[in-house]
């Protein structure tokens, strides 16, 4: 992997509540990635269009849109979570 290019999605993680990201969830751009993977590795492999290790993840259920029941507890408890854009997704993790 590229050093600087893994460092530069690295800068645009942040953490943010899930109210400022439920308009995502809305039109179903958020994707929630399980706690076992690097949020930034997965972020750099959606960026550049990785489809076999993206499709690995969907297969081992590691990443997945983000669920109803997930948005409604976050939404009960506003958590918080690290975020990033990878456009048109934001990738959230708890």
């Amino acid at each position: 992997m590229n050093d600087l290019n893994k460092e530069k999605v690295n800068l645009e993680t942040a953490k943010i509540h899930w109210s400022e990201l439920q308009r995502f969830f809305a039109k179903g751009e958020a994707v929630w990635v399980s706690s076992d993977l690097d949020l930034v590795d997965v972020a750099y492999q959606f960026s550049i269009d990785n489809k076999a290790h993206v499709q690995e993840w969907l297969d081992n259920k590691q990443v997945a849109l983000v669920s109803d029941e997930q948005a409604l507890r976050w939404f009960e408890t506003d958590v918080e979570l690290w975020a990033v854009v990878v456009k048109p997704w934001i990738l959230v993790q708890e």
